[in-house]
């Protein structure tokens, strides 16, 4: 299984004590700066971890995971948070590491974090205090690294976190609309760990403690690696032979089998050769079969190593049972941050998501396989609760990825090893997916009742073509606030299909079973519905059927998402090739700016300052049915229900006669 995260001299340890009154005399903070250090005793720090987000002591918060992990494994830490990226100064300020820096842009990738669907930037940041925005640059991989190098030039680098494991090899840029090199190149790092750090960088840190030099650190499951012009030249041969798609490589890399891709001169040019190399990327994300994958750029080269095994319930239960504070920093004093605020009473159960929606990283960030904790370790931290500031009783989500995956497994191993499909679930469910809801149904009822607990919630997202009819029960029964937040996405077939999300039938069906559960509960609840406009598969006839369907269901969501391409997903790839790389089909994308406004406008038909969009989205795709004031019209049929026209451009006015619930009613 690879590298044991827990280490025979964790295993061996006492148990930490039982915590009493303020959690921060139980677990103290990380240091954050360097009085903090000189304070626990401290010359010198074996890591400095330098991080785009605020410092939150939270398991949601990977800084936080990997700094307790490395504590516990003992070694030295300091936290960076946010620095001054504009000179060296910030990162000697615990002075010369002994073994690394490690580098992450933060939870998000920086891009989507900073600016919109429409490219325009963002007035906040929600992972930092005051959600302030302006505290990190675009892309701090690469800022915060060559900072380090300024600052100590022969100390190790290791880059980490969504942005750097969603850019590891070259890949389409939406915000610049280039195809970008491998960002290893570009932060000209060490090394780059993608996916879940926890393993890798323990092995990586023993070896460097070990006295090894980080140049020969080229084996580690999980990481990335560039190759000098020598070193490329000696692997891949002359750079006219590079292929146009895929080879793979005689002999094994590091003992691994190996995969050349199309170079990256190639595939910033060539969209099909793009998308060949998407296909074959995707393709090798299970750590039973997966091969390393060598890129040429260039002179250069870099190199991928299959990914590292998923952790067991032994290793969750351990990285889950580490004495976080669960509390930012005290130096942010009252100031909020309100991504913290979001999960601060919330318990992650697992990890990992076999779904495969096009759209979304976790498949390639963490894996397929569902890595969940046992029921005891999450009851544990369910009683823990109780020493958090301001808990209440009301535990705001039992959750992950996605909520009722928990404890779910392909139920035939050898075949596992072999798989290489995408998605368990998409087009059809796998049959040798294990199918069970109840183990997270019995997680349900039996966190309800721990001590201390007034309510559960589940606030992460629930696949609803996996929710059986007793799950669906206990979940309208005793978890939901009134609203219950579900995403079907779209209703278009087409687009659908290229999202690798089930039909809204499925939605529907769900519907019912939740409302006459929610009825049989005695309860008034309702779903919100998220969905997406300008998806790759979307033209306007898919925009107007989902308009369609909200109107005939009477839903009207608050808030709808403009389709982001975000680094090296399916999705994204369409987006720039309008070739999706798990069939190599076209696909039609919407690429024009007021076409995209007009989809999204559809999705919220009812509101008068979107009247003019919608009415040219319907002219112009030939429906000038759905004008008017008839039953079935989209627009102009509000007049009669007192909505009165903005008297100003983009502003609103008018209130409706009638109370709607932003909800669903069906």
């Amino acid at each position: 299984m690879g590298f044991n995260i827990i280490g025979q001299d964790v295993v061996d340890a006492p148990p930490p004590p039982t915590p009493t009154g303020d959690r921060r005399l139980v677990a103290p903070f990380l240091p954050a700066s360097p009085e903090e250090t000189r304070a626990r005793g401290w010359d010198a720090v074996d890591v400095v971890f330098v991080t785009g987000d605020a410092y939150v002591d939270h398991p949601s918060f990977a800084m936080a995971v990997l700094g307790r992990v490395l504590e516990a494994r003992g070694y030295r830490v300091g936290i960076l948070a946010q620095p001054d990226w504009r000179a060296p100064d910030a990162f000697r300020a615990f002075g010369k590491p002994r073994l690394a820096f490690c580098v992450s842009a933060g939870n998000l990738d920086s891009m989507l974090n900073h600016y919109t669907a429409h490219k325009r930037p963002r007035r906040d940041d929600a992972y930092s205090p005051g959600a302030r925005a302006g505290l990190r640059p675009d892309k701090p991989t690469l800022q915060y690294t060559q900072r380090c190098r300024q600052a100590w030039p022969e100390v190790p680098v290791i880059v980490g976190g969504m942005e750097a494991s969603m850019r590891r090899l070259a890949h389409y840029d939406y915000w610049s609309d280039t195809v970008k090199r491998s960002i290893q190149l570009d932060a000209k790092a060490d090394l780059l760990v993608y996916g879940a750090g926890e393993r890798p960088l323990l092995e990586i840190l023993a070896r460097l403690r070990a006295g090894e030099d980080v140049r020969s650190i080229r084996d580690v499951r999980g990481t990335v690696y560039a190759l000098g012009a020598s070193e490329a030249a000696e692997l891949l041969g002359a750079r006219e032979s590079a292929p146009s798609g895929v080879r793979e490589l005689a002999a094994p890399l590091h003992g691994f089998a190996a995969l050349e891709l199309a170079p990256f001169d190639l595939i910033r040019a060539d969209k099909p050769a793009f998308a060949r190399v998407q296909h074959a990327f995707h393709r090798e994300q299970n750590p039973h079969n997966a091969r390393a994958l060598v890129q040429r750029h260039g002179d250069q080269a870099v190199v991928q190593n299959p990914p590292q095994p998923a952790l067991t319930t032994t290793e969750m239960d351990w990285l889950h049972g580490l004495p976080y504070n669960k509390l930012p920093h005290p130096c942010y004093g009252q100031q909020r941050i309100p991504a913290y605020e979001m999960v601060r009473f919330s318990i992650q159960v697992m990890r990992g998501c076999f779904g495969g929606c096009t759209f979304c990283a976790i498949t390639e960030h963490q894996g397929k396989t569902i890595q969940s904790r046992s029921e005891a370790s999450i009851l544990r931290e369910v009683e823990d609760l109780q020493r958090v500031p301001g808990y209440t009783g009301v535990v705001s989500d039992l959750g992950g990825p996605t909520a009722n995956m928990f404890r779910l497994q392909c139920g035939a191993p050898e075949t596992e090893k072999v798989c290489r499909r995408h998605s368990c679930v998409h087009p059809t469910i796998c049959t040798k997916l294990v199918v069970d809801q109840g183990p997270v149904t019995d997680l349900m009822r039996r966190a309800r009742h721990a001590p201390g607990v007034k309510k559960v919630l589940i606030g992460s997202g629930v696949r609803m073509d996996l929710a059986d009819d007793a799950y669906i029960r206990e979940l309208a029964a005793h978890h939901v606030g009134g609203h219950l937040k579900v995403a079907p996405e779209h209703v278009d077939e087409e687009t659908l299909a290229r999202m690798k999300k089930p039909g809204v039938d499925v939605f529907v069906q769900f519907k019912q079973k939740f409302d006459a559960a929610s009825r049989a509960a005695g309860k008034e609840q309702y779903l919100v519905p998220y969905f997406v406009s300008s998806h790759p598969g979307c033209d306007m006839d898919g925009a107007i059927a989902l308009a369609n369907f909200l109107k005939e269901g009477n839903f009207r969501p608050e808030q709808v998402q403009d389709f982001i391409p975000t680094p090296m997903t399916p999705a994204t790839c369409m987006w720039f090739t309008g070739i999706d790389p798990l069939t190599l089909r076209a696909v039609y994308v919407e690429r024009d700016g007021q076409k995209k406004k007009q989809q999204k406008a559809l999705m919220q038909y009812w509101r008068p300052e979107n009247h003019g969009l919608v009415k040219d989205a319907l002219r112009g795709a030939g429906r000038a049915d759905l004008l008017g004031t008839h039953r079935t019209a989209l627009v102009e049929e509000y007049q009669r229900m007192g909505w009165q026209p903005p008297r100003d451009k983009g502003k609103f006015h008018g209130r409706p006669k009638r109370k709607t619930h932003p909800g669903a009613r069906g």
